[in-house]
């Protein structure tokens, strides 16, 4: 038996007891695993230092370093959102249907575990407890498989988590964390169908694709954000500026950051400069198309292959549209349907954009940005999902758990 299937074999027996726990029991475990987490904030920065080290060595780009880097204040908010999740509802248990069939056989629809699911996931380092607690909470045992760049941080945080977890009663197996980040051991996990419920990925496009493409469990697909802003011919100048400036340089490193603009064409020379001057703080780079570019000193002809990527930097790819079906064609071409906003007045505009544009979360007048379960209420996230199967966009508690039907009767027979 290898080392991974012993580590499924205990999620499962783990998966099977935490499944009868009520949610006053999970909740205290989750107050632990807070607590703990604050307690040892100084272990958990240490073991952050010897990552963010070897990722500099390794010549990692300033942005994504940031994603990796955690701070006192990062640990302490990771810390809260435990507990935000602790006082979310526990969908384990919620009747979603209830009805009397014309056979007088009385049926209901109960939320019930996923049971065991895996996550794998790369550089970044609040997935590691965000997805613990939100499977504990939703009466799943985890599997995480983090990057080799957060391998220290994670390992710490395991152990801080299942002592937290064993100290509240629980068995401790319902978080375990494969502590080698090789990819042989990553295929190994896709293929777990026996002991593995579920698989999510989160990362870049490579590790999704690599998940997708090779797994044979059960996977759901969190997508790379290629995010797009339109401004639209109507748009208020200095809310454009606002919703740009926040979409793409609050946090670029991340999925919900901007990463292309598409500006109308009798805005553009307006809009555009006022802009540069705002992203100019953070030196933001442009790829831009003919048109951009005149208006954009500096910025560079865009290759054709810009307006599909993910930057997770400060470049911004731009292009000048002639109208808003240019722009949701546009959207609909290099889109991976996870983010995309307009910015405009016109009511009607809002609606068409928002009804033809194919994308798990799509905006008017507000950034990108907000595309996190912290965010929508949903206490944290386990992947944004850009599928559309039953989980699509931030996924909480509730689109990690299954259901099944209870039928209840008296004698009847078919």
């Amino acid at each position: 038996m290898t080392e991974l299937e012993i580590i499924g074999q205990k999620a499962k027996a783990a998966a099977a007891s935490l499944a009868l726990f009520p949610a006053a029991r999970k909740n205290a475990a989750l107050e632990s695993i807070s607590n703990a987490i604050l307690s040892n904030t100084e272990k958990i920065l240490k073991a952050n230092e010897k990552d963010v080290s070897q990722a500099k060595e390794n010549g990692m780009t300033e942005s994504l370093l940031d994603r990796l880097t955690l701070t006192k204040e990062r640990v302490e908010a990771i810390a809260k959102a435990v507990l935000k999740v602790k006082d979310l509802p526990d969908p384990v248990g919620e009747i979603t249907e209830e009805r009397t069939l014309y056979n007088g056989l009385s049926l209901k629809k109960v939320r019930v575990p996923m049971g065991v699911i895996g996550i794998i996931y790369e550089a970044r380092p609040n997935v590691t407890v965000d997805s613990a607690v939100l499977c504990l909470k939703a009466g799943s045992a985890v599997i995480l498989r983090g990057g080799k760049e957060t391998v220290n941080s994670n390992i710490e945080r395991e152990g801080i988590m299942r002592g937290a977890v064993k100290a509240a009663g629980l068995p401790e197996d319902c978080i375990q964390l494969i502590h080698d980040t090789s990819r042989e051991k990553a295929r190994e996990l896709m293929r777990m169908r026996k002991y593995v419920d579920l698989l999510i990925p989160r990362g870049g496009k490579g590790l999704i694709d690599s998940v997708v493409e090779n797994a044979s469990v059960p996977v759901i697909e969190t997508g790379t954000g290629v995010c797009h802003i339109y401004v639209a011919e109507s748009a208020d100048v200095d809310m454009a500026v606002n919703i740009i400036f926040n979409a793409k340089t609050q946090r670029p490193s991340v999925c919900n950051a901007a990463e292309t603009l598409l500006v109308h064409k009798n805005i553009a020379e307006k809009l555009l400069p006022a802009m540069k001057k705002k992203l100019d703080e953070k030196n933001v780079e442009y790829r831009a198309d003919a048109a951009a570019k005149e208006i954009l000193p500096g910025a560079v002809q865009a290759a054709p292959e810009d307006f599909g990527r993910e930057f997770l930097d400060y470049i911004l790819a731009v292009k000048v549209v002639g109208s808003t079906d240019e722009a949701i064609e546009h959207i609909s071409r290099y889109s991976t349907h996870h983010s995309d906003c307009i910015v405009t007045n016109d009511k009607a505009e809002a609606a068409l954009f928002t009804a033809r544009v194919d994308s798990a979360c799509v905006y008017v007048n507000a950034s990108t940005r907000f595309t996190d379960g912290e965010e929508m209420g949903f206490g944290a996230e386990i992947g944004i999902s850009t599928q559309k199967l039953h989980a699509r966009g931030p996924m909480g508690l509730r689109e990690i758990c299954s259901y099944k039907y209870i039928v209840t009767g008296n004698g009847q027979v078919r």
